[in-house]
């Protein structure tokens, strides 16, 4: 895209649109003290306004990515902004909490049907390789700066206004979007094909399940008929959908890609730590305003020298990888993040935001920071042509239900420590993200060990540019 007035309306939609939906992942985050305060809700009921989200978005988004190839990405692109916009305005009047988590739904949804799209319609708007290059950088750039930004505006919102407005301010921009995007982006070619919503469904509903088991198991105990039932249906919804999968003409996520063992220990531990890391930031805003009465808006400025961390890491990577190679790098970098976690997992009520906090954070960046970069690359290396796609969105994928399936399990290890009261219950949901990065050191341990005959790739097969950032 030039510097002609179309081409820049065009960048701007599109960048817009996916600064907007990223967002939305973390904007509620400083809201939840007020939201948990306004509806009355349970630790495992506030957990559902995340999580509703992201299980929505991550089950759906390969789903949505099809649907984009078979009808054209402009149209899918346009129903899901419209239907973002209408399930914003919907979240930020919700009278009742039900109402709330079930808008939330309805945004993630709509999410997984645009977010396919933004960077395939900008490519697609590129005049060369440079051009492309640089329209993914800025990109890229957006991912990065939307889940900081995103903490800050709804700090910014939650004090000043209403925690309301930080799903709210999405309609005007949502509107706008959807009436120009027809006049300035260009529609793609559709391909042929069918959809595998037995797969979708069955891997939306079954992880769903899944989180649904962990959090009822936080209020009611393991033995609750409303624990077994959902984490039985959760496992044998999970099951079909692999028995589905193995049969499909045209399966979602191509059962192949798991025949590396890069591949799968890259798409597990994207789990493990970003569910560490997501419930980490989850319980620590409510520990930041409930324990050391940091206001919402001084709360979301806590989180920003953590993204700055993990920006500063993009370009320490390429260093670091041509000096010590990718195996080492990888345990080097979960040993780091695990650290971190545990120096934070020591907080207290005579804690305070420096050192307790902020050192542990920065520390937490460095590890983490790496380690999402090697595991992107580790999500899509080796893969054919034609799964290149199903490979990249599998890694946001595994991004998404690790935030969720994070939230929901280290909801039960709160629910024990706050036995012995609030911060007895934050400092056992931090112990809990420390357990995921062990377990995630484990793993990188393992495929580092399984791969190790293997050449390490040059330093710029790196495609920073697929990293999502929370």
């Amino acid at each position: 895209m030039d510097t002609a007035p179309p081409r820049r309306i065009a960048l701007a939609l599109i960048l817009g649109s996916q600064l907007m939906m990223t967002l939305d992942t973390s904007i509620i985050t400083t809201a939840l003290p007020k939201v948990q305060q306004q509806f009355d809700f349970s630790q495992g009921a506030l957990s559902w306004v995340q999580n509703a989200y992201v299980l929505a978005f991550g089950g759906l988004l390969l789903l949505g990515a099809r649907a984009g190839d078979l009808l054209g990405r402009r149209r899918v692109f346009v129903a899901g902004i419209a239907l973002f916009t209408v399930a914003s305005l919907a979240a930020g009047l919700a009278p009742t909490g039900p109402f709330l988590i079930a808008a939330r739904a309805v945004q993630g949804v709509a999410a997984s049907l645009a977010v396919p799209s933004t960077l395939a319609l900008l490519v697609s708007g590129s005049r060369d390789a440079a051009d492309r290059a640089r329209l993914i950088a800025l990109y890229s750039g957006v991912i990065g700066a939307g889940g900081s930004v995103g903490i800050v505006i709804g700090g910014f919102f939650t004090d000043l206004l209403s925690w309301r407005w930080g799903l709210l301010v999405n309609v005007p921009i949502g509107i706008v979007i959807a009436l120009l995007a027809p006049r300035f982006l260009a529609e793609t070619e559709r391909s042929t094909g069918s959809f595998d919503l037995g797969g979708a469904l069955t891997s939306t509903l079954g992880m769903t399940g899944l989180v649904y088991g962990f959090i009822q198991a936080a209020e009611k105990g393991w033995t609750s008929v409303s624990t077994v039932i959902p984490l039985a249906l959760g496992v044998a919804l999970l099951i079909a959908f692999v028995l589905i999968e193995r049969v499909v003409a045209q399966p979602i996520t191509p059962l192949r890609l798991f025949a590396s063992v890069e591949r799968s220990g890259a798409y597990a531990g994207r789990i493990l730590i970003v569910g560490g890391n997501f419930a980490v930031f989850y319980f620590l805003s409510q520990y930041l305003q409930e324990v050391l009465h940091l206001s919402a808006l001084a709360t979301g400025f806590a989180f920003v020298p953590v993204t700055g961390m993990f920006f500063a890491m993009v370009y320490a990577v390429r260093p670091l990888l041509s000096r010590f190679g990718r195996p080492a790098l990888l345990v080097a970098s979960l040993a780091v993040a695990l650290a971190g976690t545990w120096w934070l997992s020591r907080i207290s009520t005579g804690s305070s935001y420096f050192p307790d906090v902020l050192l542990p954070l920065l520390v937490i960046g460095v590890g983490q920071g790496i380690a999402i970069i090697l595991m992107t690359n580790g999500g899509v290396a080796g893969v054919e042509p034609r799964d290149a796609g199903a490979a990249s969105g599998l890694v946001n994928v595994a991004h998404q239900v690790g935030a969720s399936l994070g939230v929901a399990i280290l909801t039960i290890a709160y629910a024990h420590g706050a036995v012995h009261g609030r911060v007895a219950g934050f400092h056992a949901a931090f112990t809990g993200a420390y357990v995921f990065f062990i377990a995630a050191l484990a793993l990188g341990i393992a495929v580092a060990f399984a791969t190790r005959r293997r050449r390490v790739p040059t330093p710029a097969a790196i495609p920073v540019d697929l990293a999502p950032v929370d």
